[in-house]
């Protein structure tokens, strides 16, 4: 039995990089009983702000086992997504990397479709589900568990050889597996991330208030932005890269090679003059798989005028 777990550990990880992810770590399913009092203490403060998804299947987004029943083993991925190029106009309205290509969703599914059909082919009655972020499990926590990396001061995981720029995504399994160890905390002293938030969504080190994050606003507030924050946008319209460009450990991103992550030809060459006239039209062109469509035609609109105004 030892045998066979060292076995399907190495296929599961020889596979996951044929399929092009960046790293696999293991861990074992159970309760993630330090996540517990974090994640209730950060819900009692209300730093999910409108995201009340957040507090849904509390029991579930603390023990894959409650979700998956019959579940052994929670498998972490990663995917790189950091672009080769970035968008021309430096004074235009600025879209998170994550978001330049064709949205993540579709793509990390299929491949872990993929990865959870090779393992059902290859060692018998395997069962289990994939997740990319859409359900209620804790990724980071996972992923740190496995050694994948840390989670940094900004609340991203970190590691060491490639920085932050990358994808989360899980494979929970019924399939006894070797578990890896958590790696260490390497942020020591810097406080880059914390200094430079521009709407100090940072409220201590490793303590994010969502409800304060400019990618909270411009993605998931369905209402009016807040006037106190106006000028502190730091030019985003979709998403924030700020705390990830500044983390000294991204100086080692290398670009993705995933072609689907590549932007819309005319996403990069947009002029602020381009953003500020879009049209539907556009949208539905330059967004038609992007993960850009969730704030819809008439949120960006609104980001955009509220950088303008």
């Amino acid at each position: 039995m030892i045998d066979n777990k060292i076995k399907y550990t190495q296929l599961i990880k020889t596979e996951a990089k044929r399929l092009g992810f960046l790293s696999c770590g293991i861990s074992k399913a159970h309760f993630l009983e330090e996540e517990a009092p974090r994640l209730e203490n950060w819900l009692n403060k209300n730093m999910n702000g409108q995201m009340q998804y957040m507090e849904n299947h509390f029991d579930k987004r603390l023990d894959p086992t409650k979700l998956i029943e019959g579940s052994k083993s929670v498998v972490s991925l990663l995917l790189n997504y950091y672009p080769s190029e970035s968008q021309q106009d430096k004074t235009a309205p600025k879209i998170s990397k994550y978001a330049y290509g064709t949205d993540y969703h579709f793509i990390i599914k299929d491949k872990l479709k993929l990865l959870l059909n090779f393992l059902q082919e290859e060692i018998g009655d395997v069962h289990g589900r994939a997740f990319v972020d859409s359900a209620p499990v804790l990724d980071k926590a996972w992923a740190a568990k496995s050694g994948l990396g840390w989670i940094g001061k900004h609340s991203n995981l970190l590691t060491q050889q490639v920085g932050s720029f990358y994808f989360i995504a899980e494979l929970i399994i019924d399939l006894d597996l070797e578990y890896d160890l958590p790696t260490t905390d390497h942020c020591g002293t810097c406080t880059a991330c914390i200094d430079a938030c521009p709407t100090e969504a940072i409220t201590e080190p490793y303590v994010v208030d969502g409800s304060k994050c400019i990618s909270y606003f411009t993605i998931e507030l369905k209402e009016n932005i807040p006037t106190e924050f106006k000028g502190k946008f730091d030019d985003w319209m979709f998403g924030c890269d700020v705390c990830q460009d500044v983390c000294p450990w991204n100086r080692f991103s290398k670009p993705h090679k995933e072609p689907l992550f590549n932007p819309h030809p005319e996403l990069l060459s947009m002029t602020k003059k381009d953003w500020e006239e879009i049209t539907e039209d556009t949208f539905k062109e330059v967004f038609r798989k992007s993960a850009v469509k969730r704030t819809k035609f008439a949120g960006l609109q609104r980001n955009i005028k509220f950088l303008k105004d």
